[in-house]
């Protein structure tokens, strides 16, 4: 080492004509590093990705955009499509009966803590007509359930409970529920006083018909009330249904029969029409919707509903003004609305019982798929648990 170091600085000062021979040990030496040619590791790092803006996508960055489209643009997975559809079917009554289970819930508090003795029966009968229920359903409600209790021995609370429910559905079923649609077209009547929910139902009927791929007209058929032309009209924009209105203050009749002529020229199997309904105390009225079912049958449809819509939450109170609509038209069906509110549930018996028109549709809610079928098991399950 000590050589080769004097030899370095003797060879610094050689003079220009040893120069040639000291330039030999020089061409043996490192150039500078701005000419040093990259190491291996260095020369790698000319192979490398560009800067990052100029990055290809890696395999796991390019398999991103074959992922679906942003949330709002997924398709809904089957899941979540059923349990949408099937959401008020079968879990609308049970869950959104709080009222109707108020009512009852004193008796059903009783009977557990004391199990059945002579006062489970006034307290039963108690109940049922403080839930609108009404005498005449209440009495023939009692009087087969103490006969089949009797014949089956059932002495505690839970078998009373059962039984009354079975009872309950037994006595609200074996009606045909189903919307009959014969005629070309069919006409469905929809009738009721002013705040029942008429217009409301027609629009969410008319959605889940058109849904299901039909053509529906709607008929303007109220119109003593702009408001109520007006909101007929939104629910058809809404639900690609077909409106047929007349002028203000026009006679219903020529509406709904004008209806009925359009829907037959274009081919739609089904109209929907909405009439007045002011409160049944004059007999005008009466006679309007009388003289509104006779012109929808002399046409080239055939009404094959005539719907009465009812407000749940008005109780016996509605069941007197929807005995006034039976002597106007035959009524095929009754529809009540808001029994998610205060309505207690008994009303569907009275209904049933006084009128001897099956309940064919309730309203839960706001939404289109609020509107349910009646189903008698579920309701009488909800009502006593």
């Amino acid at each position: 080492m000590r050589r080769r170091k004097l030899r370095k600085k003797d060879r610094l000062e050689l003079p220009e004509e040893q120069e040639e021979a000291g330039s030999e040990v020089d061409a043996e030496q490192p150039k500078e590093p701005e000419d040093w040619p990259s190491p291996p590791v260095e020369q790698s790092d000319a192979e490398q990705p560009k800067e990052p803006e100029d990055w290809p996508s890696p395999p796991v960055e390019q398999s991103d955009a074959e992922q679906p489209k942003e949330p709002e643009d997924w398709p809904s997975p089957p899941v979540e499509q059923s349990d949408a559809e099937q959401d008020s079917e079968r879990a609308g009554l049970r869950n959104r009966l709080s009222s109707a289970r108020g009512a009852l819930s004193g008796f059903l508090a009783s009977v557990v803590s004391r199990g059945v003795d002579d006062a489970t029966w006034e307290e039963l009968e108690e109940a049922l007509i403080l839930a609108d229920a009404g005498v005449g359903a209440t009495t023939a409600l009692l009087d087969r359930l103490k006969e089949q209790a009797k014949a089956d021995k059932v002495t505690d609370s839970d078998g009373l409970v059962a039984l009354l429910k079975a009872q309950v559905a037994e006595g609200l079923s074996g009606r045909d529920l189903e919307l009959r649609a014969e005629g070309n077209p069919a006409v469905w009547l929809f009738v009721g006083v002013n705040g029942a929910g008429k217009t409301t139902t027609i629009g969410k009927l008319a959605a889940r018909q058109v849904r299901d791929g039909r053509r529906v007209v709607l008929a303007a058929g109220d119109t003593f009330r702009a408001a109520a032309v007006e909101q007929l009209g939104q629910w058809a924009d809404r639900s690609g249904a077909e409106l047929v209105r007349g002028a203000e203050g026009a006679d219903p009749s020529s509406v709904v029969f004008d209806a009925i002529e359009h829907a037959s020229a274009a081919g739609a199997p089904l109209v929907m029409a909405d009439t007045a309904g002011r409160l049944p105390t004059r007999t005008n009225l009466m006679d309007e919707l009388a003289k509104i079912y006779r012109v929808a049958g002399k046409g080239p449809g055939v009404v094959a509903e005539v719907l009465l819509v009812i407000d749940a939450s008005t109780g016996q109170n509605g069941l007197a003004q929807a005995r006034r609509f039976t002597e106007s038209a035959e009524l095929t069906g009754v529809v009540l609305t808001k029994l998610d509110g205060s309505a207690k549930g008994g009303i569907v018996m009275a209904v049933q019982n006084e009128l001897d028109v099956p309940v064919k549709l309730v309203g839960l809610g706001e939404g289109l798929d609020d509107l349910v079928e009646f189903d008698a098991v579920e309701f009488a399950e909800a009502l006593f648990s």
